[in-house]
């Protein structure tokens, strides 16, 4: 072997053992300001150091709202995320290769139906020819409907204006839309900083369970980084539970709000990540006849084709 040869061979050795060749494995999660546990653990890294052991680096996103992230899913730009449970039900619909990992426990008033301080509107009754903002496909996309039927009113019987939280918000404080639908923290900012005032909330029509949902491709292929991100998930929930003014404090600059909001989000949350149960894909399965039903989504699905099984 000549002295080229010989050079040429020691340093392929060399970037091989030193992992140049070989990018590292990342999990791309996705998150919104709505995800409080993902925003605790963003900002701990505690995530980051324990996979770092399993050869695996983290990158973060934010979304806007649910059904943007799980497009974000969808395409493939990133790996898991955080919704509510409606967004995941038009996910499925629409033919995205997505699974449900793990769910939280069911915060029906960390979400309502908000009006502004003075609006003559008493009741959802009362929401009869009106125009009402939400995010199309979100949860709220659901406690709209219930609250609805609960009041007697049909779907038909509101103008739907379908914004994001900021264009919404802009629209409700300008006068545009009679009332929104919108879900914490943009709820509580809205309760504290324009005195909007709570026509319905979910208690009694809603459970609003929040979802922690992969590709299909990236659970079945890595499944131990799975089951590890939801036990930090699970760790950091139990801190918001047992001292939620800690959490506050720590959580308030990360979604640039104040803290006196921030925990009011905080405590209208549920914390207790657990993988899904037939309980929880019940609940599911309401939603998706819901919005079949109302030929919202154009077929009957199937809640349980879209639940991961973690592997024995």
């Amino acid at each position: 072997m000549t002295a080229t040869c010989r050079y040429f061979f020691l340093f392929i050795i060399s970037v091989l053992f030193s992992g140049q060749v070989f990018s590292q494995e990342t999990l791309r999660i996705g998150y919104q300001k709505s995800a409080t546990t993902l925003v605790l653990l963003k900002g701990a890294g505690s995530l980051e150091k324990r996979l770092a052991s399993q050869g695996v680096g983290v990158k973060w996103t934010e979304f806007p709202g649910g059904p943007q992230l799980l497009e974000g899913l969808n395409v493939g730009s990133v790996d898991f995320g955080f919704t509510g449970e409606t967004p995941p039900v038009f996910a499925q619909a629409a033919g995205a290769n997505l699974v449900y990992v793990a769910n939280e426990p069911a915060s029906p008033t960390a979400e309502a139906i908000l009006v502004p301080q003075h609006s003559p509107l008493k009741s959802v009754a009362d929401l009869k020819g009106k125009k009402v903002a939400l995010n199309k496909g979100s949860n709220v996309h659901y406690l709209l409907v219930r609250a609805l039927e609960d009041a007697g009113l049909k779907y038909s019987d509101i103008t739907p204006v379908y914004l994001p939280p900021a264009d919404a918000r802009a629209a409700f404080e300008n006068g545009s839309v009679d009332a929104w639908v919108i879900w914490d923290p943009f709820s509580a900012a809205a309760e504290h900083q324009i005195h909007a005032r709570v026509l319905r909330d979910g208690r009694g029509i809603v459970n609003n369970y929040q979802f922690y949902l992969a590709t299909r491709n990236f659970a079945s292929q890595h499944p131990k980084v799975i089951a590890a991100l939801i036990e930090e998930i699970r760790l950091i929930g139990s801190k918001a539970t047992q001292d939620p003014q800690a959490v506050t404090r720590q959580i308030a600059p990360l979604l640039g709000l104040p803290e006196d909001i921030t925990q009011v989000a905080v405590e209208r949350q549920g914390y207790d990540a657990r993988f899904i149960s037939p309980e929880v894909i019940a609940s599911q399965q309401r939603i998706a006849d819901t919005f079949t039903a109302l030929k919202i989504i154009p077929k009957q699905l199937d809640i349980r084709q879209s639940v991961w099984q973690q592997p024995q």
